[in-house]
């Protein structure tokens, strides 16, 4: 024990000031959770140029997913072999390289190409930013630390599509790219100046048949899922997600049982982390992920309002995300984790329900209240849910940790859309739309989406009263 302490004592020592480094490493994960979104309103212009169709230049997408689908699992095994640090660098470079490569592309197969290897560099920088961030803030400190490395994926989803819009139709679809360069030279040259090196430990030896396992598993999993987004398409999907769930399980009983496993999955045993970044913890990020999807889908294509009349509306959902930021750390304090998650959770989950009953006669206030009071929620779930994942976490467990977070985070932004659509679908075949079939088959997604968080909140109640009370600050009063 003493050992330990002393360890992760030094770690903290040589890491740097915890929200220096939690601030350059959400530069590099905003690059990376803005590349994702902004692009998405691009496809009709980059089909053009490519001289294909948008269904076509689809493989460029798939390609990201696979490739950060294969490459996460070995990412904290690199880390422990070459050093944290090092590998976040490399990283951020071959990332921001492979935007530059994506911009100059000028066919659909150099573009895949470049898209390839911009996945593989994602799936690194996330766990490993993480586990940058980890070592080096003490218990009190981490939830400021990660509160900061998580406002790019509240942000990112919410912002991107609006940017990669304006960006597309006045200067080009190129250019949704090429931003990426500034940021990512910005994001090396500060890693290099503030992120102390870390020194590369005698790695395990390489797992092989664990990699291709999860590998393996990953990969049908999220092509499974992206499937569900495709006509037609659902048999195969499903039967992927069989293999996916197979391979799975082949895969975790190698791990279980192998001296020198790729996951030492001895994790999973800590109660505040299976709960947060698996099982309830999925779920609850598959409801507030699917908001940034449907809500757009319900004002436009269910109600016909136009492009600035639906930025203007997500952009008081993304203010709410935004001013939260500045109370998190007091409300832990005040009511504690297993509290906070449970009460904030059914919130943030009954407000996506609400946004359900948006119709063309909702006034204006009331409807920028519901959006403001979602987002402020949405903040305060997503912040609470990536903190206590690592309260209890060893020092010798967070890169296994953050890989594992890191995969179940990419799982659960699959979930939102594959299960936003999946209802969607099953709502039209039922006939249950009446005459605007479009904007209830929405609405009925978003309530089935907050019913679906309410009950995974509600799961936080099998949370120590006082979980992660060192991190929050969090106290029991006395009677």
């Amino acid at each position: 024990m003493r050992s330990a302490t002393t360890t992760e004592t030094g770690a903290e020592e040589r890491a740097g000031r915890p929200r220096l480094v939690a601030g350059i490493v959400a530069i590099a994960f905003f690059m990376q959770m803005i590349d994702g979104t902004i692009i998405a309103t691009s496809l009709p212009a980059m089909a053009a140029d490519f001289q294909t169709d948008a269904l076509s230049l689809n493989v460029g997408f798939t390609a990201y997913l696979l490739a950060m689908a294969i490459f996460i699992a070995p990412s904290s095994w690199l880390a422990e072999r070459f050093g944290a640090r090092q590998v976040f660098l490399f990283a951020t470079i071959l990332f921001t390289a492979a935007s530059l490569a994506c911009a100059a592309a000028g066919a659909l197969s150099s573009f895949t190409l470049a898209r390839i290897v911009q996945g593989a560099a994602a799936a690194l920088m996330a766990p490993v930013g993480r586990q940058l961030v980890l070592r080096g803030a003490q218990k009190h400190e981490l939830v400021r630390a990660i509160a900061i490395i998580t406002w790019p994926a509240l942000i990112a989803p919410v912002v991107g599509p609006l940017l990669g819009g304006f960006i597309t139709t006045h200067v080009g679809w190129r250019w949704n790219f090429l931003i990426n360069l500034p940021i990512g030279v910005a994001g090396a040259v500060l890693i290099r100046l503030f992120i102390p090196v870390d020194e590369a430990r005698t790695a395990r030896r390489f797992d092989w048949a664990g990699f291709a396992l999860s590998a393996g598993a990953l990969a049908a999993l999220v092509t499974g899922l992206e499937l569900f987004s495709h006509e037609g398409r659902a048999g195969v999907a499903l039967s992927l997600i069989a293999v996916a769930m197979a391979t799975g399980t082949l895969a975790i009983r190698h791990m279980n049982r192998s001296p020198a496993p790729l996951l030492d999955l001895e994790v999973l045993q800590v109660r505040t982390f299976a709960l947060s970044a698996l099982s309830s913890g999925i779920l609850m990020r598959t409801t507030i992920n699917a908001t940034p999807f449907l809500l757009p889908l319900l004002l436009q294509i269910g109600y016909g309002l136009d492009a600035i009349a639906t930025g203007s509306l997500i952009l008081v959902y993304f203010l709410g995300n935004l001013a939260m930021k500045v109370a998190t750390t007091g409300f832990l304090r005040l009511l504690g984790f297993r509290t906070l998650l449970v009460s904030n959770g059914v919130l943030a989950s009954a407000f996506v329900a609400c946004l359900a009953l948006i119709g063309p006669d909702t006034g204006n206030l009331l409807l920028w209240l519901v959006l403001f009071a979602a987002g402020l929620t949405r903040s305060m779930q997503f912040t609470a849910l990536n903190t206590i994942a690592f309260a209890d976490i060893e020092a010798r467990q967070r890169g296994d940790a953050a890989t594992i977070s890191a995969m179940s985070q990419q799982i659960s932004q699959l979930l939102s859309i594959a299960g936003s659509i999946a209802i969607i679908r099953l709502i039209y075949a039922l006939d249950l739309g009446g005459p605007n079939r479009e904007a209830a088959a929405c609405a009925l997604a978003l309530m089935a989406m907050g019913a679906i968080g309410i009950a995974s909140s509600l799961a936080f109640l099998r949370l120590p009263t006082d979980a992660g009370h060192e991190v929050s600050g969090w106290r029991a009063r006395q009677s």
